[in-house]
């Protein structure tokens, strides 16, 4: 399940360097890294529920 979602957010950072959402808070090609602070706690909460369950 982690790789999945790695994957679909790593494509979503990539599209969003090639041409912006258009999404309130990334609408330039330098808010990739919003992405990747959302990557980084969704992959982390991802592997706590899998931790402790």
């Amino acid at each position: 399940m982690t790789k999945v979602i790695a994957i679909l957010l790593i494509l979503l950072m990539l599209i969003q360097i090639i041409k912006p959402l258009n999404i309130p808070g990334l609408r330039r090609r330098m808010d990739f890294w919003k992405l990747a602070l959302f990557a980084f706690a969704i992959w982390t909460l991802a592997l706590l529920l899998r931790e402790f369950t």
